[in-house]
C-alpha cells in the first residue's frame, strides 16, 4: 500500500471489509433482482496479475495466492473475477519458476481460458515488467495487443466489472488511472532513535490500491526508462508513469471490496464473505403444482426472517433459465413421492452450465406428503435412491440433500413444519456440509 496526497474528503464511516464480493452475483433478502450494467469497451484491454510473492506475512509455507478455501485456490478466484468481464481479452499471470507446474494445474482444473503464464522476476517491478513485455511480443497478434493494460494483485479477489470499467476508461483518456482508498490510520514519521518526528494530515492523503490502468505505451515506456534502483526497491507503478512519462494518473476512490489478502486471518475472512454471499438466496421450483406453490408462499416468509431471499418459479425453461446462471441454490419439490425425473432435470440443467467448477451448487429435494398419504414401503426405498443420485452428482460438485415434511391440516402445525424446513434449508445452504449429502432429513 502506497500513500498518496489528494484534496479529497476523508470518510472514516465507510466499512473496510466488503459486504459482498464482486465475483459473485449478489442479492439481499426482500430486494429485487440485481441487473448489472452492461459496459461496452471498443478497445482491447488486458490484465497483468503479479503472483510471484512468497506470502511471508501469512506465516504459511504455501504462498497465499495458492492457499485454498472452499476447494479453490485464492488466485483462481481473482482470475475468475476478470474472466467474467467479457471485454477483457488476456490475463497474464506472472509466476515464480518453482510454482509454474502448480499454476498450470490450476488453469487446467478450473478451466481458465483467458490466461497466459509468464515467469516472474526477483522483485515486484521486474515481474510486472515481464508481464508487460509478454503482451508486446512480436508473436502476439496485433488484435491481441492491448490499448489499455490493467495491473492488479493476484490476492485481491473481490474486484467487480463496474470499477474495472472506470479504471479502463480513465486510463485510456488520461494515460494512467489508479484506485485509492481512505487511510484508516494516521501516518507518522519516526526518528532513528524511535521517537516521533512528525505526522501527516490524514485528510490530505489516500492509500494507493489496485487495480491500476495504463495505456500500453505509457507503462511500456515507463519500464524501459526506469532505473535498476526502481526495479529493485520500487512498488508503485503510477509513480513510474509520472516520473518517466510525465503521465499524471487519474485517481478514483474504490469500493471497500478492493481489500488485499495479506495475513492468515484474511483467508478466513474471504471464505466467510463468499459463504455469506452464496447463502443469501435460493430458487424454489414448484412444477406448477398447487401444494408446492402453497409451500413456496409460506417458505418465502419463513426464510425472509433468516435474511434469505427465495425466488419462486414453476420451472427452469424459457426466461426462467436465467436462474441457472444467477443462483447457487435450488429447491425442487415432489408431492407425496420422490420423482427422480423432476430433480434429474434440474441437476442436468445445472451440470450443463459447468458452474460447479467455481463453487458447490446446492440442490434440496423436498418431499411434501399429505398427512394420509404416508407409505412405509415407498418411504423406506427413498433414502437409498437419494444417496445414489447424490453420489453421482457430487462428482460434478453438486450437493444434493433431501427434506421430508407432512402437510398438516392444523395451521399451527403447518407453520411449525414450514419454519423447520426454512431452518434446515438455510443451514444446508450456508454450511454446504458434505456429511449430509444424500441424507433425507425430517422437518
Amino acid at each position: 500500500m502506497e500513500v498518496c496526497q489528494t484534496n479529497m474528503k476523508n470518510d472514516d464511516s465507510e466499512p473496510q471489509r466488503p459486504a459482498h464480493p464482486g465475483v459473485f452475483p449478489t442479492c439481499k433478502a426482500g430486494k429485487s433482482d440485481h441487473h448489472p450494467v452492461l459496459h461496452t469497451v471498443d478497445f482491447p484491454v488486458s490484465v497483468v496479475l503479479p503472483a510471484g510473492g512468497t506470502g511471508e506475512r501469512t506465516g504459511l509455507q504455501t504462498p497465499k495466492q495458492f492457499c485454498s478455501f472452499l476447494g479453490r485456490p485464492l488466485i483462481s478466484y481473482t482470475i475468475q473475477a476478470f474472466e467474467r468481464v467479457p471485454w477483457i481479452q488476456i490475463i497474464v499471470v506472472v509466476i515464480a519458476k518453482e510454482n509454474m507446474d502448480l499454476m498450470m494445474d490450476i488453469i487446467q482444473r478450473f478451466q481458465h481460458i483467458k490466461v497466459r503464464v509468464v515467469l516472474g522476476g526477483s522483485t515486484r517491478h521486474r515481474s510486472i515488467c515481464n508481464g508487460v513485455l509478454a503482451l508486446g511480443e512480436e508473436e502476439t497478434p496485433a488484435a491481441d495487443r492491448p490499448k489499455v493494460l490493467i495491473i492488479h494483485d493476484a490476492v485481491r479477489p473481490f474486484v467487480d466489472e463496474d470499477f474495472l470499467y472506470q479504471i479502463a476508461m480513465a486510463a485510456k483518456e488520461q494515460g494512467a488511472a489508479g484506485a485509492i482508498r481512505p487511510l484508516v490510520s494516521t501516518v507518522i514519521a519516526t526518528t532513528s532513535e524511535g521517537f516521533l518526528d512528525h505526522s501527516l494530515e490524514r485528510a490530505k492523503y489516500r492509500a494507493s490500491e489496485m487495480p491500476q490502468g495504463f495505456t500500453y505505451d505509457v507503462i511500456y515506456q515507463a519500464y524501459q526508462r526506469c532505473t535498476e534502483s526502481d526495479f529493485d526497491f520500487g512498488t508503485e507503478c503510477l509513480h513510474l508513469a509520472l516520473q518517466y512519462c510525465g503521465t499524471n494518473a487519474k485517481l478514483i476512490e474504490g469500493p471497500p471490496t478492493l481489500w488485499k489478502v495479506t495475513y492468515k486471518r484474511d483467508l478466513a475472512a474471504a471464505e466467510s464473505i463468499i459463504k455469506e454471499t452464496l447463502s443469501q438466496s435460493a430458487c424454489f421450483i414448484t412444477g406448477g403444482l398447487t401444494p408446492a406453490v402453497r409451500l413456496a408462499d409460506a417458505l418465502q416468509k419463513a426464510v425472509g426472517a433468516l435474511n434469505m431471499e427465495l425466488d419462486v418459479i414453476p420451472d427452469l425453461t424459457g426466461d426462467n433459465a436465467r436462474y441457472l446462471f444467477k443462483e447457487w441454490n435450488f429447491i425442487q419439490v415432489s408431492i407425496n413421492q420422490f420423482c427422480p425425473s423432476e430433480v434429474e432435470a434440474v441437476l442436468g440443467a445445472l451440470q450443463a452450465t459447468n458452474r460447479g467448477l467455481l463453487h458447490p451448487l446446492v440442490v434440496i429435494w423436498v418431499l411434501l406428503r399429505n398427512g394420509d398419504e404416508l407409505s412405509i414401503s415407498s418411504s423406506a426405498a427413498e433414502p437409498p435412491a437419494i444417496m445414489d443420485l447424490a453420489s453421482t452428482v457430487k462428482l460434478q460438485n453438486v450437493l444434493l440433500y433431501g427434506i421430508q415434511l407432512h402437510q398438516s391440516k392444523d395451521s399451527e402445525g403447518w407453520e411449525r413444519s414450514v419454519s423447520r424446513v426454512a431452518e434446515i434449508a438455510s443451514a444446508l445452504i450456508r454450511e454446504r456440509s458434505p456429511a449430509l449429502v444424500g441424507q433425507l432429513l425430517q422437518a
